[in-house]
């Protein structure tokens, strides 16, 4: 076994050799969720899943990992249980597409096997080195429950979908240095690799030292070898750990993506770090020093809660890659469930993926753009389309035609008079905050609420609220818009999460159509306003709104008229997954 460690490794330096890699890991788990090894599924009632999200045939999924593309193919990993549907038992389940919307299952790619992954194989990274040869990076939990980055290839490079996978005999690389207080449990995730001027590697690992979030800093010159720097990338006061970072380049003056190592003037870079303490995605803008190795956040950047946030729903541990093929950068992450875990088991499956996104820095300079992969648009159907209809105060239209279970919703509105906009008294107060003090039920505002209901029934005892609602500020002469997502009334089971959802959009209502665009999908309403300037993604569970006894409605609940200058509806076909 020694002389084969030792060929081995000589084989891996060979494979390396010199030039690009890309990373990236994730993980998260929830307390209350046990490990479970037999689980009966009922499977008699399938109304929630999904037409064209990803997800498996059954069973517990998490994190997105390893997102490449490889000779044409898109690759997705992720955290699977093929025991249960909750948390436990992880190995990394993989799928391939050509379109990023179909997908064939193949056998899981990583499994506890080593030493250093024996407790576990956590979320990781598929990178593509010099030569067109794929990687993985990705955490496991050694005997001692140590968190570990470890190091794994495709066995067989010229098999096109990389089913089979081998990992480093002398993983891991890299170990949690408890002499900078870094705790072993605290010591995960990393980012995607990037190459400065000088070639070498560099990657980051999510962490936290007491309550100071932190990106820990990793260079290598081989990429085999990794040394920590004297300090991190970045760090957050008061933010709790950082999971799932990740640190990419963004172009200031076109929508195109970028490769990781990209540098420039006309290059800024954005932080995303998966915050534990608050379950959401944040993000931040800046600069980064490649001599120094250091990121600052451009001022008006905020971090921890308060700091924007890729989707203000259900959206956790995302990961981006950059699609070579198409030259652009895709986003991915995980949509985990609202419902019990009783009503999981009786699925007998938990978690899906949401559709990839593609995402690039908005004019402003100050926020990303987020919008649906185009590829989505080949599952369009029957179309349905309204031009220049005032919908008045407290009217609704419904739109039929389509399968309102299974759809995607494209609608611009014109407001009529910004003077009967209501007056936003509390500066600074949380969009979540207002938009359930505001919902779609109760107080009636100037300009809104207007928007959509979908998964509704014709007697309003179930739906799901998305919509806008206009303010004006004493103090400045902007209007605001809220964008807000009401689950307040989605299900008669009240055993579901039905937490209500809200943004802010930077749009002016004055000189702009407000836009929304929201696919449906059986229990996931996503939704982005603005032309994805604000993201919301809800998980719903309608007990009578569901198939053909779903409605999807227009409404405006506001004193004053607004005017629908577009509606494009779509039925969707199902994709073809696993």
């Amino acid at each position: 076994m020694a002389s084969f460690s030792i060929s081995l490794v000589l084989l891996f330096s060979l494979f390396l050799g010199h030039g690009l890699v890309e990373l990236e890991a994730s993980h998260h788990i929830y307390n209350q969720l046990q490990i479970s090894q037999n689980i009966t599924y009922n499977a008699t009632d399938q109304a929630y899943r999904t037409g064209y999200h990803f997800q498996p045939p059954k069973n517990w999924i998490n994190d997105p990992n390893g997102v490449m593309i490889h000779k044409g193919i898109y690759h997705l990993f992720y955290q699977y249980n093929p025991k249960g549907v909750v948390w436990g038992n992880i190995v990394w389940a993989h799928s391939t597409s050509e379109d990023l919307i179909n997908w064939i299952s193949h056998e899981p790619a990583i499994f506890p096997s080593q030493k250093s992954d024996i407790n576990g194989c956590w979320s990781g990274s598929a990178t593509i080195l010099p030569g067109d040869k794929p990687a993985i990076l990705y955490t496991g939990i050694d005997p001692d429950k140590k968190q570990v980055q470890n190091l794994a290839f495709p066995k067989n490079l010229s098999d096109p979908y990389l089913k089979e996978w081998e990992k480093f005999p002398n993983n891991p690389l890299m170990a949690p240095n408890s002499k900078n207080g870094i705790n072993a449990s605290s010591f995960r995730d990393p980012s995607t690799a990037w190459q400065g001027p000088d070639k070498a590697w560099r990657v980051v690992i999510g962490s936290k030292n007491n309550d100071l979030g932190l990106a820990i800093l990793y260079r290598s010159e081989d990429f085999i070898t990794w040394s920590e720097a004297k300090r991190p990338l970045h760090s957050g006061k008061r933010t709790g750990m950082w999971e799932c970072p990740d640190f990419y380049p963004v172009a200031v003056d076109n929508f195109t993506g970028l490769d990781t190592s990209t540098l420039g003037e006309k290059v800024k870079h954005v932080l995303k770090v998966s915050l534990d303490n608050y379950k959401h995605d944040y993000y931040t803008i800046g600069h980064y020093n490649y001599k120094t190795d250091k990121y600052v956040p451009d001022k008006g950047s905020i971090e921890g809660d308060k700091g924007l946030k890729y989707d203000y729903g259900k959206f956790y541990a995302s990961k981006t890659f950059f699609d070579s093929a198409k030259n652009r950068r895709v986003l991915w992450g995980w949509i985990n469930e609202s419902s019990s875990v009783e009503d999981d088991v009786k699925k007998g499956w938990s978690g899906i993926q949401a559709i990839p996104r593609i995402v690039w820095l908005d004019k402003s300079g100050k926020q990303l753009m987020q919008w649906p992969v185009a590829e989505l648009e080949t599952l369009r159907d029957t179309k349905v389309n309204l031009e220049n209809k005032s919908l008045d105060a407290g009217s609704f239209h419904e739109v039929t035609g389509i399968t309102a279970a299974q759809a995607d919703i494209d609608i611009s509105f014109e407001i009529t008079d910004i003077n009967k906009a209501e007056v936003l008294h509390s500066k600074g107060k949380h969009a979540q905050k207002l938009c359930n003090e505001k919902n779609a039920s109760g107080a009636k505002g100037g300009l809104g609420p207007f928007g959509l209901k979908v998964l509704a029934t014709d007697d309003s005892k179930e739906f799901t609220a998305v919509f806008f609602r206009i303010f004006k500020r004493k103090s400045s002469k902007k209007p605001v818009v809220l964008m807000c997502s009401d689950q307040s009334r989605s299900s008669l089971n009240n055993n579901n999460d039905k937490t209500t959802y809200g943004a802010f959009v930077n749009v002016d209502p004055v000189s702009e159509k407000i836009s929304l665009r929201s696919l449906i999908d059986h229990s996931i309403v996503a939704s982005f306003g603005g032309g994805g300037k604000s993201c919301i993604t809800a998980r719903v569970y309608p007990t009578l709104a569901v198939e053909d006894k779903a409605h999807l409605y227009v409404f405006n609940n506001g004193s004053e008229a607004v005017k629908i200058v577009s509606l494009n509806a779509w039925s969707m076909k199902d994709a073809q997954i696993n």
